[in-house]
């Protein structure tokens, strides 16, 4: 529990981060595909208490969706 905690405090400052330098350009699509992969491989390597890992499987299985979201807008935007 505490490590999944951690790694989504974590995802919370990198966003907050790259709010922060991207002020003076907007971010790229491509950019929040790079950040969901790391917020992925994060909750993956956490180790969890037995009670905790039905919650992290299934931030595993959003992020994963979400991931699989944005490569269709990429896509998407690619063919415009």
């Amino acid at each position: 529990m505490r490590r999944t905690a951690l790694a989504v405090a974590t995802a919370f400052v990198l966003g907050a981060l790259s709010h922060a330098a991207y002020a003076a350009s907007p971010p790229k699509i491509e950019d929040g595909l790079t950040y969901l992969r790391y917020a992925l491989n994060a909750l993956k390597r956490a180790e969890v208490k037995d009670k905790a890992t039905a919650s992290r499987d299934q931030a595993v299985q959003l992020t994963e969706k979400a991931i699989e979201e944005v490569n269709k807008a990429i896509k998407a935007n690619a063919e415009k």
